[in-house]
């Protein structure tokens, strides 16, 4: 077995200090000559997995004896970058921009580390250019035509010749890089699709779905292969199945969510209440090695664009057999976990099922329900009674040291043709906590099942904080006038979140906190996940979005024995993390910048407008104000020369400005009214100015809803 090779390979490797050539290596595995070829295909794996790096030629060592990782390298835009490494222990190592070589955003490079465990290095390879193309706007630049990146990050512009294209200036393009080789040389590429004028319709769209090389189509062999499944529960799949269709079972999703991956029922019992979670049996339809399952890993998880999903499964699965719409059999692997008057789980059991939605809630909907008292009205009983065990569970976690890291989150609501309309802030609502709170449980339950069963799977992993990161923030902390203690105690860290509430300046130290925590991945190995406070948590409850779950479904299926073992060795399962922990951050980011994209577009028709915003100051600076509408989660600048008609003076030490004339201080936290002065799509920037009279009133959007939170 390929694997097997590989883990042999890495054997030898990690129990000698010198790095090995495969002729030595070959030898020291006890394998023959003929067996060179293999061996050159298992030390590409274990590179790829970043189990090995390749040193001095052809010769190989395990990274931590030469301080030598590999890893897919980021910019910031100032040019300094960093590298997720990949591996047993994935971390990051920050690049000075001098020592980054030729390296560009996405590529997959070797770092060397300036000496162990700095966390600081330089780029000594770059190993595979990043596969998807680039995206940007056609300029021209003396006698040459230029491509300037979408991404600000993207250091540099790219020389193009428009050979028979019919690229004009100004439209957005796809771009194939050429080699370069060094950054002494002209980055070129050649233009491999016209997009169109950048304004026009959809465009912006499609640039960032190229940019981020999303799919857009499923291949033949896959549609194939879905429709051949049918759309129809058929007798067949419900043999060995446990029916639920009898039990008053309900879903809680957004308006115009499709895709429903859970369903629940709360019933008490005499000793406390037992807690159903009906999760869609993707793994039913969606069997390893078949067309459909290499096309989910390979996509890795659904792409929640502005305007648009970008599916796991094709929509006849994920859109339908799959998802647990009202009034109809499904397919469902459910949790079934019983919990103490407390909220404390005494017992948890999993089981293939059927189950028959009886009714299918927007959270509007459910959260109406949950203002009015329970009366006799159909499931008002059954909406309390699940509020009543979340609110349990919801104080419990809280208590044993989970942290509230939500933050605001805006829908953006567009037209046909893709102009928002209105952005609304998503309340979250006790609906929303209800549903949060069993997915959680159930998550939690199963990672805790398959470590004790000792059962191969992938777990959510949240690693704890860089001390001196927490110390940083601390000092943040500090400078908004708070008190702080040593915040890596954890009960600290909540005490300063729990201060902050609704302060003005809670947003701005929220995102400092969340920019000191290390971001949440998938690991083979249960190291626990730090914002939750959970030693073993497993993703279980979007199996038709994640391919993470659907591998959970699989190792649960194998510890209940109602599926053959299925065999996956650590190394797969390392290289499949990491595969989509990638997945998930490029689908994160392709979905952050759509709706920024469209918020900025909803701003940018303002300009000129009298239309005013409540602003939050969240810091001062030399050239002015950095400010935020909390209501729609854009933040902005207020150069000094938009403020109110006077001369402004920054005071280094108080970080507060002062009006000459007026003697006006502004400091962060105040809260001011402004309106659109410039929105620039390109650097996705926006500048705001203080209305020309003061205004006695301020826009506020009407509370809404959006899709469940799907990443913790």
């Amino acid at each position: 077995m390929p694997e097997e090779l590989a883990e042999r390979l890495r054997a030898v490797l990690a129990a000698t200090k010198s790095p090995l050539d495969k002729i030595a290596l070959t030898r020291r595995a006890g394998l023959k000559s003929d067996d060179r070829g293999p061996v050159r295909q298992a030390l590409k794996k274990l590179e790829d997995d970043g189990l090995a790096v390749r040193v001095s030629g052809e010769r190989w060592a395990v990274p931590e004896h030469v301080g030598s990782f590999v890893g897919v390298i980021n910019f910031r835009r100032s040019g300094v970058a960093w590298i997720r490494v990949v591996g047993p222990q994935p971390r990051d190592i920050v690049v000075p921009k001098e020592h980054t070589a030729n390296a560009l955003p996405g590529d997959n490079v070797v770092v060397r580390e300036s000496r162990p465990g700095s966390g600081l290095g330089r780029v000594v390879e770059v190993r595979e250019r990043k596969a998807a193309p680039l995206v940007g706007t056609l300029v021209v630049s003396g006698k040459q035509h230029w491509v300037q990146p979408d991404d600000a990050r993207f250091p540099l512009r790219v020389r193009v010749s428009l050979g028979q294209t019919k690229a004009r200036l100004g439209f957005k393009v796809v771009v194939q890089l050429a080699p370069w080789p060094s950054r002494q040389a002209v980055l070129s590429g050649e233009i491999v699709e016209v997009l169109g004028p950048a304004d026009a319709v959809g465009v912006d769209m499609l640039a960032i779905i190229r940019g981020h090389g999303l799919p857009t189509e499923f291949p033949l062999e896959v549609t194939a292969e879905a429709e051949r499944i049918g759309n129809k529960v058929s007798p067949r799949d419900l043999a060995g199945r446990e029916d639920f269709r009898g039990r008053e079972v309900f879903t809680i999703d957004p308006p115009d969510a499709r895709d429903f991956d859970d369903a629940v029922e709360v019933e008490t019992m005499r000793d406390g209440w037992r807690l159903f979670v009906h999760i869609a049996d993707v793994a039913h339809y969606v069997l390893p090695g078949t067309a459909l399952d290499r096309e989910a890993r390979r996509r890795g998880n659904s792409v929640y664009l502005a305007d648009r999903v970008i599916p796991m499964l094709p929509e006849n699965l994920s859109n339908g057999l799959s998802s647990l719409m009202p009034e109809v059999d499904r397919l469902v692997f459910t949790a079934i976990l019983d919990f103490d008057p407390e909220g404390r789980l005494k017992r948890s059991r999993f089981a293939r099922g059927v189950i028959h939605s009886k009714r299918r809630f927007a959270y509007a909907e459910a959260f109406a329900l949950l203002e009015r008292s329970a009366d006799a009205s159909p499931f008002s009983t059954h909406m309390h009674r699940a509020w009543d065990l979340a609110a349990k569970l919801r104080a419990r976690r809280f208590a044993g040291g989970s942290l509230d890291l939500d933050m605001p989150e805006v829908k953006v609501y567009l037209d046909a043709r893709g102009r928002p309309l209105r952005l609304e802030k998503v309340v979250h609502d006790r609906a929303h906590q209800l549903i949060e709170e069993f997915m959680l449980a159930a998550n939690d339950a199963v990672g805790q099942a398959l470590k004790n069963a000792s059962v191969p799977t992938i777990y959510r992993v949240h690693e704890d904080p860089d001390p001196e990161k927490l110390r940083e923030y601390r000092e943040l902390v500090r400078s908004y006038g708070h008190q702080a203690g040593d915040l890596t105690h954890r009960a600290e860290l909540q005490r300063v979140l729990n201060r902050l509430g609704d302060l003005p300046e809670a947003p701005a130290l929220r995102i400092g906190l969340l920019r000191s925590l290390k971001r949440a991945t998938y690991r083979p190995e249960p190291i626990g996940h730090y914002g939750l406070a959970k030693s073993n948590y497993a993703h279980f409850t979007s199996p038709i979005r994640r391919y993470a779950d659907l591998v959970v479904h699989r190792s649960l299926a194998q510890m209940l024995r109602i599926a053959p073992p299925g065999g996956a060795h650590s190394g797969a399962l390392n290289a499949l993390s990491n595969h989509i922990s990638e997945t998930e951050r490029n689908a994160a980011d392709a979905e952050r910048e759509s709706v920024k994209l469209k918020k900025l577009e909803f701003f940018r028709d303002r300009i000129g407008t009298p239309e005013t915003f409540e602003a939050v100051v969240m810091d001062v600076r030399e050239f002015g104000l950095i400010v935020e509408l909390l209501e729609f989660g854009v933040s902005g600048r207020i150069p000094f020369k938009n403020l109110g008609g006077d001369y402004y003076q920054f005071d280094t030490l108080q970080r507060t400005v002062r009006g000459k004339k007026t003697n006006r201080s502004i400091a962060a936290g105040q809260r001011i009214h402004v309106v659109v002065a410039e929105v620039d799509l390109g650097r996705q920037e926006v500048d705001f100015a203080e209305p020309a009279t003061p205004s006695k009133g301020h826009r506020k959007p009407p509370p809404g809803s959006a899709r469940k939170r799907r990443r913790r």
